[in-house]
């Protein structure tokens, strides 16, 4: 019973902290730490990541319409264009531009990190760092309109820079949504556009972690550990299509800030946490 809670919080805190730019791998840590869950356990280790699949399912479903490149093609277009929108196929060549740098580092580096900087200290650094970050960038922003506000005015570039920010969310804590918004608004992006790019970058992202996940584990699961997963995925895919619609109203009238303070609490109270665990024990 205790591990079914478990599974159900995990699944709220995925479907929330995946969208919103405040890090799932900090509050992750503290429920591991409130359910004594072990976050080098191969099984727990890889549930972390493979319930994302039904945060990325709650984009697919929001957004299909902008997303599935074959809805709406211009009739008059030639060859492949007749069945498929230039646009958006453009769109997402820019997206797979996007998700190269943390393709190939991820790759390269993730056993590593893992072993290395999966850790409440890290946790909690990048957490307060992206916090104040945040908090910098919305007050040299103040009142300025941005130049890019719709995806067919994301250049190629300006598609890896943002892909270079997501990069540097491999170190945890960082936040995967928090690094790429951050780098879309530096870059000049409306908040609009800087969530929803993340959004759909996630999709591709997510899906490739997952699956490298869930090739790692292998194929041993027992019936319990499937079911596991399931719960985990379909309650992450309800709150996720919540936590998107939410932010994406908030930002209609409101700023980042609020996030990065947010950011800024969560990273001492996991150092605190954990520094008072380490005492005791």
């Amino acid at each position: 019973m205790l591990e079914i809670l478990a599974i159900i919080i995990l699944g709220i805190v995925e479907g929330i902290t995946e969208w919103l730019p405040v890090s799932s791998t900090g509050h992750m840590l503290l429920v591991y730490k409130i359910f004594h869950i072990s976050e080098q356990d191969p099984f727990w280790s890889m549930f972390l990541v493979v319930i994302q699949l039904g945060a990325i399912l709650a984009v697919v479903v929001i957004y299909w319409t902008r997303l599935w490149p074959f809805h709406r093609p211009d009739p008059e277009e030639r060859g492949i264009f007749k069945v498929m929108s230039r646009s958006k196929f453009i769109m997402w060549i820019k997206i797979l531009v996007s998700c190269l740098p943390a393709a190939i580092v991820g790759l390269t580096i993730d056993d590593w990190i893992e072993a290395h900087l999966y850790n409440y200290v890290v946790v909690a650094l990048m957490l307060i760092i992206y916090g104040i970050l945040f908090i910098l960038v919305e007050n040299r922003n103040r009142g300025k309109r941005a130049k890019t506000r719709k995806i067919s005015q994301i250049s190629f570039q300006m598609a890896l820079l943002i892909g270079i920010f997501q990069m540097l969310a491999i170190i945890p804590g960082t936040s995967r949504s928090g690094a790429t918004i951050l780098g879309g608004i530096l870059l000049g992006m409306s908040r609009r556009l800087a969530s929803e790019y993340t959004f759909f970058l996630a999709v591709p992202t997510m899906l490739g972690a997952s699956i490298l996940k869930l090739a790692k584990f292998g194929g041993n699961f027992t019936g319990i550990q499937i079911f596991d997963l399931i719960l985990g995925m379909v309650i992450a895919f309800v709150v996720s299509v919540v936590a998107i619609k939410f932010l994406m109203q908030y930002i209609r009238d409101h700023n980042f800030k609020v996030f990065g303070w947010y950011r800024i609490g969560l990273g001492i109270l996991v150092l605190a946490v954990f520094a008072i665990s380490s005492l005791i024990a």
